[in-house]
């Protein structure tokens, strides 16, 4: 066992303490816990645990530090803007990283010319003012959104997110209709091409969903993220645009998760030649700190004044930061970076050949691997995805899974190939450990995933 390793269970009493506090402090109406993660400091691909230990985060905390952990750009972003601040807000008054975030976003983001930019703190906000800028707009109510998708923590946004309806967590909205999201791996009956057997079922209840005339907007994400990382087949993002535009229906792109550089295109719509109505961005926007936006037409998120109020929206802070993490991302080619990092990522973690391993898919560094009892069924297999990521953590390594059984591995997009070559390494022992029963079940019983 390596020094970073942690027998089974094993905490350092730093980190156990740590966690017990928040345990008995902070609302477990927020947590979503794996394995008792507990950190007091990050840089680059590293987080630092309480004690002393290094994890390689292959989460990039949900692809919110899409840049690492403290990159010296952003950090002296937020040292300049904080030290004399233009006020708090962006909501009543007007500043100059307000401003020119909303124009870098504008001259990053294709579209037609009159456009604004909403300003916000999260994806969740972000998306909900467009549903509900949408559904002013067209004046009408309904929205499609796709199973499994995960759009929101409140509002219409987590009414218009799958997971959260489907778990409970969110109560169904009459106005909310949701459709089949096309999933290769796991395409409905024996066609000799999944893909476009997936594809097919989709666009046909898509377009049964666009029929009846009183859709206000789709909103979609390129690739399902927390619905198991799910790659859809080429071009179905563009055949959603085309659906949209024979029944005049706003197409809204979520790039909250998988945008901004990670798939090896800036944005993930451009995978496809697609271009969206509205697209929201979060998470790796503001470089770990809180900050979302939404661009699109001007006549849909104009008006009314007033309808989308958070008072510290588009702070100089936050702003600042995002500014930076864009300049960042376009200066240092980080979706060229992230294309060849996913690619050698990818290649070992096929080559690792586990028969646990059913699919291994995604563009850039968006991958899934899904984990199931045996490749000839397919049959999902979350209690092995559970224990592979607890016995990962154990053994240096943060990664969550999604969708049930999937691992989902987003690094920061400055990881580097050394520590690609490290992350198959862990993965793989970790997968090894979990299938043969190194983890017992009671390890994993008080972390109740995703």
């Amino acid at each position: 066992m390596s020094t970073n390793d942690v027998a089974v269970g094993g905490l350092s009493p730093e980190a156990a303490d740590l966690y017990a506090r928040d345990m008995a402090a902070v609302a477990g109406i927020e947590k979503v816990r794996f394995f008792p993660l507990a950190v007091v400091a990050g840089e680059g691909s590293w987080l630092v645990e309480a004690g002393g230990r290094r994890l390689l985060d292959l989460s990039a905390t949900w692809c919110a530090a899409g840049l690492g952990h403290g990159h010296p750009r952003v950090a002296e972003a937020i040292r300049q803007a904080v030290a004399t601040p233009a006020g708090a807000s962006g909501q009543s008054i007007v500043h100059p990283d307000s401003v020119g975030l909303a124009e870098d976003l504008l001259a990053l983001v294709p579209g037609k010319a009159d456009r604004r930019v909403y300003l916000g703190h999260a994806g969740s906000d972000a998306n909900d003012a467009v549903l509900r800028a949408a559904r002013r707009a067209t004046n009408k109510r309904r929205v499609v959104a796709f199973r499994h998708s995960y759009h929101g923590g409140f509002g219409i946004a987590m009414a218009a997110s799958g997971v959260s309806v489907d778990s409970g967590s969110a109560p169904s909205d009459p106005d909310v209709s949701f459709v089949t999201f096309p999933n290769p791996y796991r395409a409905p009956g024996e066609d000799p091409s999944p893909a476009e057997a997936a594809r097919t079922q989709a666009l046909a209840e898509v377009e049964e969903a666009l029929a009846a005339g009183d859709v206000a907007c789709l909103i979609a994400e390129p690739i399902l993220a927390d619905g198991g990382l799910v790659v859809p087949p080429a071009g179905f993002f563009a055949d959603l645009e085309r659906c949209c535009r024979r029944h005049g229906v706003l197409l809204v792109c979520d790039e909250v998760k998988v945008g901004l550089g990670r798939t090896g295109l800036l944005h993930a719509f451009q995978l496809d030649g697609a271009s969206p109505d509205i697209v929201t961005f979060g998470k790796v926007l503001g470089g770990g700190l809180p900050l979302s936006a939404a661009v699109g037409p001007a006549e849909v998120l104009d008006v009314p004044a007033a309808t989308a109020l958070l008072t510290t929206a588009g702070n100089p802070i936050c702003a600042a930061a995002g500014r930076a993490v864009l300049r960042t991302i376009v200066d240092e080619e980080l979706p060229e970076r992230a294309g060849r990092a996913g690619e050698r990522l990818r290649a070992g973690l096929r080559a690792l050949n586990h028969p646990a391993i059913g699919d291994v898919r995604g563009h850039g560094l968006a991958i899934g691997v899904e984990l199931v009892t045996d490749r000839e069924t397919r049959t999902p297999d979350r209690a092995l995805a559970a224990k592979t990521v607890f016995r990962a953590f154990e053994l240096g390594a943060v990664v969550f899974y999604v969708g049930g059984n999937v691992l989902e591995l987003t690094p920061p997009l400055v990881i580097t190939d050394t520590e690609v070559d490290l992350a198959v390494e862990l993965v793989g022992r970790a997968l090894e450990d979990a299938a043969s029963g190194r983890v017992p079940d009671d390890a994993v019983t008080p972390y109740s995933g995703w």
